[in-house]
């Protein structure tokens, strides 16, 4: 009989090794040391707002396959992604007042930069190859060593400062001229290099939790797996091939001979537990801002600003929210100077009251690893110098910058991982091939 494994960390990335691990007859006992699942992919309500919040926002996309096969798996609801029937994305710039519609085709023959109309106003088809000689760079190099975008591409002109930049910024949390060029060819190739299918915008409207942490523990549940919260890890009981004790701040667990441990937790603590382990060392924030405002009728649910403060604008059913990536900048400055910065810009697009609304600001420091090739190169795999240990987290090597994408990907990579590690049945084997 195949032992029982233990997923310490219950964020996307161990809620998604949790589940691959069930699917396939593991015992499965998750272990969390905050008093609810999610991690930084979670709702909460906040006071102040009077509103159910996200503590970050998301954008997926049709492509991110292995995103929609978790939500599939664990039976979340079709209606809990949000998005329009094909890729639309709406942009404001604010130092013009110009607002277009970049709108990709279906296919993956890129037609539609042919169209001056589906284009970035000022840019021309040819100005679109650039993204080309970012894929070809990036093919056949390991992590972190196809150099910059900035190496790569003309990081400058129109095209640039109203797409490439903002789309690439937020995909990965860096200034792209020094990102890492690989992780932004793997963006590419599964969404915009894939047509306009792999490119539709989708939102979680009713929240994080609701698309993917809650469906997430109710399957876990089903499948007779078991959930303990405000279980902090500690240490680990090293021996010399492997995982020996689990040392959490209320009680030491044994690691049997047929058990298996999955690591889902931040890097910085990953590497804490288990010196030598290969981790990223530069982080970049976010800072998400939130305004209990309801968009007024035909607000775009997602609208791409240029020229501001504000990146990247939500229009939620009952409130604005904002999302500033790399914004290392922003971390020192005052909360409601920041809020009141921002609202007024929200309200310049749509003619709204400049006073100041309820509002909430969410400043993450550590929202992502740099997406530099330096620290590409540092990630490591799933499986570590312990048969019976493996590590998910979007900060290991999935070939993407941080991401849901990347978070839930590394959690089915964590489990075939423990499963090629002889740690189960050839049936449970094949259950997650």
């Amino acid at each position: 009989m195949a032992g029982t494994v233990h997923v310490v960390g219950a964020g996307l990335a161990g809620l998604s090794a949790a589940a691959s691990l069930a699917e396939a007859g593991s015992r499965v006992v998750l272990h969390e040391a905050a008093k609810q699942a999610g991690g930084r992919c979670r709702s909460y309500y906040d006071p102040s707002l009077g509103l159910t919040i996200d503590n970050g926002n998301h954008l997926l996309l049709s492509g991110n396959r292995s995103t929609l096969g978790f939500m599939r798996l664990v039976g979340a609801p079709e209606a809990a992604l949000t998005g329009p029937d094909e890729a639309v994305f709406n942009f404001a710039d604010l130092r013009t007042g110009e607002r277009w519609t970049l709108r990709p085709n279906a296919g993956r023959l890129p037609w539609w930069v042919l169209r001056a109309g589906r284009r970035v106003p000022g840019t021309r088809a040819r100005d679109y190859l650039a993204p080309l000689s970012l894929m070809m760079a990036a093919s056949g190099n390991a992590p972190g060593k196809s150099g910059t975008i900035g190496e790569r591409m003309a990081c400058e002109g129109p095209l640039y400062e109203r797409l490439w930049h903002p789309v690439l910024l937020a995909a990965l949390n860096t200034d792209p001229r020094e990102s890492d060029v690989g992780l932004a060819a793997t963006i590419l190739r599964e969404t915009l290099g894939a047509g306009g299918r792999a490119c539709r915008p989708l939102v979680a409207v009713e929240g994080l939790s609701t698309a993917f942490v809650d469906p997430a523990l109710r399957y876990l549940a089903r499948q007779g797996g078991e959930i303990r919260y405000g279980r902090r890890l500690r240490a680990l009981a090293l021996g010399p091939n492997r995982i020996e004790r689990l040392d959490f701040t209320d009680e030491s667990i044994p690691v049997g001979p047929d058990d298996g441990v999955v690591l889902a937790l931040p890097s910085w603590v990953t590497a804490d537990l288990l010196p030598g382990t290969p981790a990223p060392q530069e982080f970049r924030s976010i800072v998400n801002a939130h305004f209990a405002v309801p968009p007024p009728e035909g607000a775009p649910l997602l609208l791409g600003v240029i020229g501001g403060l504000t990146e990247w604008l939500f229009a939620y059913p009952d409130r604005f929210s904002v999302t500033i990536s790399g914004a290392d900048h922003l971390l020192d400055e005052g909360r409601e100077d920041l809020a009141r910065r921002i609202w007024i810009e929200i309200a310049d697009l749509y003619g709204l009251a400049r006073e100041l609304p309820s509002w909430q600001i969410v400043k993450e420091k550590r929202a992502t690893f740099a997406a530099t090739p330096a620290e590409a190169a540092r990630r490591p795999g799933a499986t570590t110098r312990y048969r019976n240990l493996v590590l998910a987290g979007d900060w290991t090597e999935t070939g993407l910058p941080s991401t849901i994408e990347g978070a839930i990907r590394s959690g089915t990579s964590a489990a075939q991982a423990l499963f090629r590690t002889g740690m189960c049945g050839r049936a449970q084997a094949q259950g997650v091939a």
